[in-house]
């Protein structure tokens, strides 16, 4: 094979990926995460292998289809800090991570469970990245005294979580994380 001819297949190849994002996108924004991968394949006018290929499975579709959303949640995060107090950056983090999740942004991210057989390398690192933000916010409270000590980011991640999969009304989510806060100072 030629230089040129890997560089086209290359080239092909992330076409393809770009398609079958922005179908899926669209079909998940239409019929929420469970959409027919067929008929994601079908959208992208790709066939069914050529998914599967980019994307083995559903969790490593929804990772690459939210993953711009996850990185700006990320850079959020990290902002947080130099805008409010540590309790505040972590509990705005927090409210926009429920809420992002809560509306149907985020619906692979599976809170802070350890059910790594299930996970892929897109979701795994997808959910590494969260943790760690959750974890440098939270270190960041409870050393100013905002956040009890003894609590842990798998239980803060899985109260959010909880709270965002039980409603899917932003306001709604909003006062449960309130009462959830009290809880935690």
């Amino acid at each position: 094979m030629t230089a040129a001819a890997g560089r086209a297949r290359r080239a092909d190849a992330e076409r393809n990926a770009r398609l079958l994002v922005a179908a899926a996108r669209g079909l998940f924004d239409e019929r929420g995460p469970g959409a027919p991968l067929d008929e994601i394949a079908k959208r992208a006018g790709v066939g069914n292998a050529t998914l599967y290929r980019h994307y083995p499975t559903r969790d490593d579709l929804l990772a690459a289809v939210y993953a711009d959303e996850v990185a700006a949640l990320c850079d959020r995060g990290a902002a947080l800090p130099a805008e409010a107090g540590a309790g505040e950056a972590l509990h705005a983090w927090l409210e926009a991570f429920a809420v992002q999740v809560a509306t149907g942004r985020a619906p692979a991210f599976a809170g802070a469970g350890d059910d790594d057989a299930r996970r892929t390398e897109l979701f795994a690192r997808w959910h590494a990245a969260l943790t760690s933000t959750a974890e440098t916010l939270l270190a960041r409270a409870q050393r100013a005294g905002d956040v009890r000590g003894d609590i842990t980011v798998a239980e803060v991640l899985t109260l959010a979580h909880a709270i965002a999969t039980s409603c899917t009304d932003p306001g709604q989510v909003r006062r449960l994380l309130t009462i959830v806060r009290h809880g935690l100072t």
